[in-house]
């Protein structure tokens, strides 16, 4: 079988890869069963011997490696994105920092493609822009099944962790596992499943179809963070709740609530980062009306290739570094919460 060059080149590019990621692998492996815990710290102390700081300057280097390995193709997308030329590559411009190279054309295509009148002007503009703009109808169809998706997969995830964290719960770990399922079983497999069973109900290519998909893949993401939360909660507090004359709702609100809220929104805010970023259940399940973001992207690339993806992935970047910085805020106050971390 003959092979082009550029086959050659990607079947080794990924050979490369795999190699190199499965060396690191096994590096830190190395370093995390062998090394002493003095290594680990931000800075050793005056005792620590030349073997120690070996070992330290080596793991903090494999892990800065590691780092710009794993950030540097997200950090391409965005300079290219203000690329003034339709090109995925930097323009001698770019590169000498011209800035006649640079525009914010592909942010404003993602407002004007699919526009049938974008000369037009005030409330007719806007009008032709929310209801035809294809990348804004993905994303206000993004936006609109994660809302509902984290709603339902926060509810129930919720309830099924405070029913799995009770101690007479009988089958905990048979039941735990198959609540999690959905993020370990290939999605692929998942998806196939519900296209079938969602087309035999008349939920396929439908809004409630697509968001019931988006749900199950959340919920094991609520049950994990909220099951963490609860892991050092006192049910005594519920007993002498009940015993106070609160009912069930009063101990939930009340006493509960307050205690494994941080987990409830941790967990929320990830099924909303998967609702968004999913696009192997929207592509069995969903229909031209229900088209998200990455379903336009995944669109954008087989059929019309143009940076205005790459403006559209920049964008999204930018709202998972904030929702991920909300979660480590979360984080530490729920570790100062528990008295795990100083104030």
């Amino acid at each position: 079988m003959n092979l082009k060059k550029h086959h050659i080149a990607f079947i080794i590019a990924c050979a490369l890869v795999l190699l190199i990621t499965g060396r690191i692998s096994v590096l830190i492996g190395f370093f995390a069963l062998f090394g002493t815990p003095l290594f680990f710290m931000k800075e050793l102390p005056p005792f620590a011997s030349t073997l120690d700081r070996i070992w330290q300057y080596t793991f903090l280097t494999i892990c800065t490696f590691i780092f710009v390995f794993l950030i540097t193709p997200i950090l391409i997308i965005i300079p290219l994105s203000f690329n003034v030329e339709p090109y995925f590559t930097f323009t001698e411009g770019m590169m000498s920092f011209d800035p006649a190279a640079y525009s914010l054309r592909w942010y404003q295509d993602i407002f004007h493609n699919g526009m049938t009148n974008p000369d037009a002007e005030g409330s007719a503009w806007y009008s032709d822009m929310w209801n035809n703009a294809q990348w804004v109808r993905a994303m206000r169809n993004s936006f609109f099944i994660a809302f509902f998706a984290t709603i339902l997969a926060t509810s129930l995830g919720t309830l099924a962790a405070l029913g799995l964290s009770r101690p007479e719960m009988p089958y905990r770990g048979l039941i735990t596992g198959l609540l999690i399922s959905p993020m370990i079983v290939p999605l692929v497999i998942t998806a196939t499943g519900m296209f079938f069973f969602y087309s035999d109900i008349g939920l396929a290519k439908t809004f409630p179809g697509v968001i019931l998909a988006h749900t199950t893949l959340g919920i094991p993401f609520v049950i994990i963070t909220v099951t963490a939360t609860l892991s050092g909660f006192d049910q005594s507090l519920i007993r002498a709740s009940q015993g106070m004359g609160a009912n069930g709702w009063t101990t939930f609100r009340k006493v509960i609530m307050p205690l494994i809220l941080p987990g409830m929104i941790s967990g929320a805010l990830f099924a909303f980062i998967t609702s968004m970023d999913e696009v192997v259940a929207v592509i069995f399940l969903a229909d031209v009306d229900q088209r998200t973001i990455p379903r336009q992207m995944f669109s954008g690339i087989r059929e019309q290739i143009s940076p205005t993806i790459l403006a559209v992935a920049t964008i999204l970047v930018a709202i998972s570094i904030v929702l991920l910085s909300v979660l480590e805020i979360l984080r530490r106050r729920s570790e100062r919460m528990r008295g795990l971390a100083p104030s």
